[in-house]
């Protein structure tokens, strides 16, 4: 049975290479024959039907754009990428070498690439979901070079100006008469072969690094774009006329739109002026009015600049939301930091804030870099689920508590999925079970872990309090001895409200310790919520422990709470 619909956008990120990937083998920097690859083609009905039920409305498929590899594929007419400036054996999908083409690793026939990715987009949209793809606007490749590009269509660097550092209308930033110098120790694996890489003038990096040589941490495989901003002249921005590489990025958003993508992961974003958004996002929008577009940003002032004047939709909650629960699931945070992320977003943009624990760039949950333990993500899960009425994502595994122990190529072994290199992911593919993506192989707890997210999914999907409701912080009249047996640093608690639908959640955050307390609501809070706050009421229990709790409006609500655990009632006036 399929969730209900709903308002809340439940992303879930595919690394695509990975997905449907069954090769066990695991090699350090394996080839792509080795460890094996994942293919458009895996991602069947099936599975993206399971998705659908799971509670996904978007599957974000990552990697889908052609980018540098060391795999050589000059066979099919795609010319090979020099290994001195690819990161990792499959390569970074951020470093893009045709942004009119798709990745041929994802093809079962190289030749037909493109049309077995529409074909994924058609079994999306009839499992209802909705597809999102990475736009990479900030840097390309450094041996970027288009060949599916249409006839009409200058490709990237065509028409610059090489001698001059900065043009307005260059799409790349130049140090004239300077060679480009290969980082040193680029990690190669001793079986690719080896040639000298040559780039003259040499071009500004993507991390705007402005320097012939940049160093082995930059994004050295990477060329930084230039959108009109002279960034060695005090940032002067030059946007009239409307530069070359705006009209560039337009088209290829609307390219990628037109065959069906609902919707753009914008990579590092905040490193392209706001003012290009705000220009190309109406200009896509004029034409597929119900693009979504979510920036990655980690920088909060500038974070209504992007919203209001660069007209993103949702933004990524990492500084704010991410970075304070990431504390308290490790052990050392402290819950006043929900409130100060919520008081800095409140009003204007709160329910644009794309809530998540996981993603290809940050470590995972059961890691021995992070919390060690992927039952430790539920207080902080239903937090990020239910604080507001946002988006919320999932990253393809951390439901069932992925954690990588092996190096596995460029990245090493640092607690995260590769992004680079070929890897089959072991936990994941106990749920894709030999395809039939029903979670045959996986043990006792990964089903008790992956039950609790369908369960918190289905809740949101079903509650209309947490999809549009308003939001009440109770921690102000629960901390500071306030109730008895209240751990103010380690417990969290609030309402959700509409009209229709009242929810009071408690969240306890202490990994180890559970607590019998009294929890207050005020006066102000029942009012708020169109109650009395003299009345009677009933608590009914709706997640995870059912339980009925009956309550005088003017006195604390007796609670038990377990460690490491939430509980949600729904408040109901006693008639």
């Amino acid at each position: 049975m399929n969730s209900p619909q709903s308002d809340k956008i439940v992303v879930y990120q595919i690394y695509t290479r990975l997905f449907g990937n069954l090769n066990s083998t695991n090699k350090f920097y394996g080839s792509r024959d080795e460890n094996g690859v994942g293919k458009f083609n895996d991602i069947t009905s099936t599975a993206l039907q399971e998705l659908k039920k799971f509670g996904i409305t978007h599957a974000w498929y990552t990697g889908v754009i052609e980018h540098a590899t060391m795999t050589d594929y000059s066979a099919y007419g795609i010319p090979k990428d020099n290994p001195y400036v690819v990161k990792g054996i499959a390569g970074s999908p951020y470093a893009i070498k045709d942004y009119y083409d798709v990745d041929p690793d994802l093809a079962v026939d190289v030749r037909h690439r493109m049309a077995e990715f529409e074909a994924l987009i058609k079994r999306s949209h009839e499992a209802d979901l909705k597809v999102i793809i990475d736009f990479v606007p900030n840097h390309v490749a450094r041996q970027y070079k288009s060949d599916m590009k249409p006839d009409s269509v200058k490709d990237f660097g065509q028409e610059d100006h090489e001698n001059e550092a900065f043009h307005p209308q260059n799409n790349f930033y130049y140090l004239p008469h300077r060679k480009f110098i290969v980082p040193d120790n680029v990690p190669i694996p001793p079986r690719i072969s080896t040639f000298p890489y040559e780039e003259f003038p040499a071009k500004a990096t993507g991390n705007d690094v402005f320097s012939a040589k940049p160093s082995i941490n930059d994004w050295f495989e990477t060329i930084k774009l230039n959108y009109g901003v002279d960034y060695l002249n005090g940032r002067a921005r030059h946007f009239e006329p409307t530069p070359s590489t705006w009209l560039k990025m337009r088209d290829i958003l609307l390219y990628w739109a037109a065959k069906g993508v609902d919707g753009f992961r914008c990579d590092m974003a905040e490193m392209v002026p706001f003012e290009f958004w705000g220009w190309v996002i109406p200009e896509v929008k004029k034409v597929y009015p119900n693009t979504v577009f979510i920036a990655e940003i980690y920088n909060p002032a500038e974070y209504r600049s992007y919203l209001f004047n660069g007209k993103f939709d949702y933004l990524y909650d990492k500084v704010g939301l991410y970075d304070s629960l990431r504390r308290l699931m490790e052990g050392h945070g402290h819950t006043g930091d929900i409130t100060r992320v919520w008081q800095q977003e409140s009003g204007d943009f709160a329910n644009r804030m794309l809530r998540f624990l996981e993603n290809h760039d940050e470590q995972r949950i059961a890691s021995n870099y992070f919390a060690k333990n992927p039952f430790y993500a539920i207080p902080a899960m239903v937090v990020s689920a239910t604080l507001h009425g946002g988006p919320l994502m999932l990253y393809f595994g951390q439901e069932v508590g992925v954690n990588p122990t092996l190096a596995e190529g460029f990245s090493g072994e640092d607690g995260r999925t590769t992004m680079f290199d070929y890897w089959g992911v072991p936990e994941f593919q106990a749920w894709v079970n030999e395809g039939k993506f029903d979670g045959g192989k996986l043990n006792d707890d990964q089903k008790k872990l992956r039950q609790f997210y369908a369960d918190l999914l289905h809740l949101v999907h079903s509650s209309e309090a947490i999809q549009k409701g308003h939001f009440y912080d109770l921690q102000y009249a629960n901390s500071g001895g306030q109730s008895s047996g209240y751990n103010d640093a380690k417990m969290y608690t609030y309402l959700r409200h509409t009209d229709q639908q009242k929810l009071l959640i408690v969240c306890n955050f202490d990994l180890y310790n559970g607590t019998q307390t009294s929890i207050n609501i005020p006066a102000h809070a029942w009012e708020t919520m169109g109650l009395s706050a003299q009345g009677k009421y009933t608590l009914n229990e709706i997640f995870l422990y059912p339980q009925t709790i009956n309550i005088n409006a003017n006195e604390g609500i007796p609670l038990s709470i377990n460690a490491n655990s939430v509980r949600i009632f729904e408040i109901i006036p006693v008639k």
